[in-house]
């Protein structure tokens, strides 16, 4: 995977008629030969990468605009992601395209997201609503000092005592676009239950990211896998709400097998 092959990070046509070909897949593998994942494609999460899509539009069998909210949820276990840069650009194709009916478009967005991640993604109108649960930990309250900001830095997990089950959040997280160097912003929630993580640590680590350059998706199951190694959780579940860009927002969600993914809900930043 080069630049001068994804869409991102040069001038492209404004689309002018649905075209599915627009849509860019990456193959995950890339990402997850870096995290030393087993290369038979055994995963030691479960998870799913859920799209806030803000800009919908198409035309109706009479050629009047209709405009609409969408979400889109990507199996974690798909070869494939799919490009935002892509995704955008896909979803701008319908603008100017007659279509039957709502239903008409959802099939048609689901069957060609489905082909580009290479496993069945569910495509849904509307938006999650916004809030968050009341017994959250805010680990941006801390009041330390920190000087490191990239490459990520595992060494900075410890675990500091019994087993406990938290809910923790912070609303420092910040990487870049492997391809355009642009930030890509985020909450992050994780959820575990184990040893209990130090906080300190954490909030270095997860500010460790701020000048690492990868896709949202892989910023998430590196998380995953370096708390994991470092923590020895019973069950782990971190999600990352990020920003949106270009009328999309990405939320992958990781997890240890069995769980379910959490109630879908958009952060106040989102």
């Amino acid at each position: 995977m080069t630049s001068h092959e994804l869409p991102l990070g040069r001038p492209v046509d404004y689309p002018r008629h649905y075209d599915p070909g627009l849509l860019f897949p990456i193959a995950r593998a890339v990402g997850r030969t870096a995290l030393a994942l087993p290369a038979d494609g055994t995963l030691p999460f479960a998870g799913v990468d859920r799209w806030n899509a803000y800009e919908l539009s198409w035309l109706d069998a009479r050629g009047k605009p209709v405009v609409s909210t969408a979400t889109f949820a990507v199996p974690a276990h798909s070869p494939n992601l799919v490009e935002s840069k892509s995704l955008k650009l896909y979803l701008n194709s319908f603008n100017a395209t007659r279509f039957a009916d709502a239903e008409d478009v959802r099939t048609r967005i689901a069957a060609d997201l489905s082909h580009a991640a290479g496993a069945p993604v569910d495509v849904r109108f509307g938006l999650p609503l916004m809030g968050e649960a009341s017994d959250v930990i805010d680990l941006d309250v801390q009041d330390i000092e920190i000087d490191a900001y990239g490459p990520p830095n595992p060494a900075y997990l410890a675990c500091v005592g019994d087993v406990v089950e938290e809910r923790l959040r912070s609303g420092l997280m910040k990487s870049n676009c492997p391809v355009t160097g642009q930030p890509d912003w985020a909450e992050v929630r994780i959820d575990y239950h184990g040893p209990r993580i130090d906080h300190e640590g954490l909030l270095r680590y997860l500010v460790s990211f701020r000048d690492h350059a990868e896709f949202h998706e892989q910023c998430v199951e590196r998380l995953f896998v370096d708390l994991m190694a470092h923590c020895h959780p019973r069950s782990l579940s971190i999600e990352a709400r990020y920003t949106r860009r270009g009328g999309l927002d990405i939320n992958p969600w990781r997890g240890t097998p069995g769980l379910a993914p959490p109630v879908a809900i958009r952060a106040e930043r989102q």
